[in-house]
């Protein structure tokens, strides 16, 4: 996985937004590895009141918790259990609370990464492994289109034609998620081709999770998030 991160974003004290109107508080995770000012202009733009934090009180507590990631699988995941954050996710979905990991924060909720021959174990909050991305060019970078799921919230007000930012080299190129239990709504599940295809977002329940970069998105990455805080 490859990405910059964000200069200045990795300040532990935390730094507030300005919402413009549904008075959500939103937690932006602050573990080291991710575009944290960036998500806190998007979410901004898109009406939540934001902190960029890893504040374990402050992170629980929020309407919403978003997970940026950018970097290698392995570190991101270091990064997020020494922060606790991997307890944050596990305490908050638990308890049916809102969260969106984005780009290497939607990969280490699935069971493993492997890069470079090194398998990690990721949150395991779905099944499958993410591996390399088999297409002529990698990395993946610039923007595509997306199928989305059908019904998809994340998605709604969007154009099939609408084209998101991505920048990668690994993906979930195969979906094994099995309710298991008929009366629970299985997860939506959004596409992308690249070479192959491969998961570019999903939604199940309160957690959302995005391969692309809403936050370098535009408006349509705007909207997106406009849509995720809306559910919050």
């Amino acid at each position: 996985m490859t990405g910059t991160t964000d200069p200045g974003g990795t300040g532990a004290a935390g730094s507030a937004g300005t919402g413009t109107g549904t008075g959500k508080k939103v937690v932006v995770f602050d573990y080291g590895f991710g575009n944290v000012r960036s998500a806190e202009r998007a979410l901004a733009r898109a009406g939540a009141d934001v902190e960029i934090t890893r504040d374990y009180d402050r992170a629980m507590n929020a309407d919403g918790l978003l997970v940026p990631g950018v970097g290698a699988f392995a570190a991101c995941m270091q990064g997020l259990k020494e922060a606790r954050g991997d307890w944050v996710v596990g305490r908050r979905l638990a308890g049916g609370r809102p969260v969106l990991g984005i780009c290497v924060g939607m990969q280490i909720l699935f069971a493993r990464g492997i890069e470079h021959g090194v398998e990690t174990e990721g949150l395991d909050e779905w099944p499958g492994t993410v591996g390399p991305l088999r297409a002529p060019v990698v990395p993946h970078m610039g923007w595509n289109t997306v199928k989305a799921a059908e019904g998809s919230q994340a998605f709604a007000g969007l154009d099939e034609d609408t084209r998101f930012y991505f920048v990668h080299s690994y993906a979930v190129g195969q979906w094994d998620f099995e309710a298991g239990n008929a009366s629970i709504r299985p997860p939506k599940v959004s596409w992308t081709t690249h070479g192959e295809p491969f998961v570019a977002a999903v939604e199940n329940g309160p957690l959302w999770a995005t391969q692309f970069h809403p936050e370098k998105s535009g408006d349509a990455g705007a909207q997106l998030l406009r849509n995720w805080v809306d559910t919050l």
